[in-house]
């Protein structure tokens, strides 16, 4: 369908979601994240989208995060249960999701590179929460999901200073999974969906979901015990894909994946 604030293209199985308002640096609104909701529904219900690649429009900005012209004018600041971009708050997807970060990633804008899966970002990248010297803080996920990545020390130390932080340190400390030329950004995101796709997508959702449910389980013999009961490795066992992929490798051929 058509949307006005973000663009959403298909290439086979990868799906590139684009914040579409270079004018204030792809910023959010209230309009956006409601639209970005309806695309990221879309995407988590349709058995043939199996990876997706978030990008910023234009080479300014991945998204300088919350609209505050908009909210400072007046304009609701309302969110969709699934969050901030319609992402931070979306704890069941289990299709993986790769953040092309083409330029500025502030605020709520690292927060939705950090609430998807990988990051490619550009060599013009930059990363910072830097809510606190507006009088807020990251709230869509920021602090929480940052010392996760990166450890609190190193977290700690971007939060209670807001600097920003190039590409190459991001790399360097662990939020970045590789540093691209700017013109190259999205062809290397897309190499990287590719690698993905030519897994199972039911054993990719499987184990995506084992990894963050097994980090909240409180030791490794629990996230261990629990890991057959998530319901993507369920669903998992019962698949197509699960007896495709024993059945194409004593074929010796390529397993055609179903994906469901």
């Amino acid at each position: 369908m058509a949307y006005e604030f973000i663009r959403v293209d298909r290439d086979g199985p990868v799906t590139i979601f684009t914040l579409n308002r270079p004018e204030v640096m792809n910023a959010l609104h209230s309009p956006a994240h409601f639209e970005l909701d309806e695309a990221f529904n879309a995407f988590a219900a349709d058995p043939d989208q199996w990876v997706g690649v978030v990008t910023g429009a234009g080479d300014r900005a991945f998204s300088a995060g919350n609209d505050l012209k908009h909210q400072a004018g007046g304009g609701g600041m309302t969110l969709p249960p699934s969050g901030f971009a319609g992402l931070t708050s979306r704890f069941d997807l289990t299709k993986p999701l790769i953040a092309a970060v083409n330029g500025v990633a502030m605020g709520g804008g690292f927060e939705i590179a950090l609430a998807c899966d990988l990051v490619i970002a550009s060599e013009t990248a930059t990363f910072a929460l830097p809510e606190p010297r507006v009088g807020l803080a990251a709230l869509a996920g920021g602090l929480h999901r940052l010392p996760r990545a990166i450890g609190q020390k190193q977290a700690l130390g971007m939060i209670l200073t807001g600097r920003r932080v190039t590409a190459q340190e991001g790399l360097a400390l662990g939020f970045v999974n590789e540093v691209a030329a700017p013109g190259a950004l999205i062809s290397v995101a897309q190499r990287w969906a590719a690698q993905i796709c030519e897994l199972s997508p039911m054993s990719i959702r499987a184990s995506k979901e084992a990894v963050y449910k097994g980090l909240d389980e409180p030791t490794l013999e629990a996230a261990m015990a629990s890991q057959n009961r998530y319901p993507a490795m369920a669903a998992l066992f019962k698949s197509a894909d699960f007896v495709e992929g024993p059945l194409a490798f004593a074929q010796k051929r390529a397993p055609a994946w179903k994906g469901r």
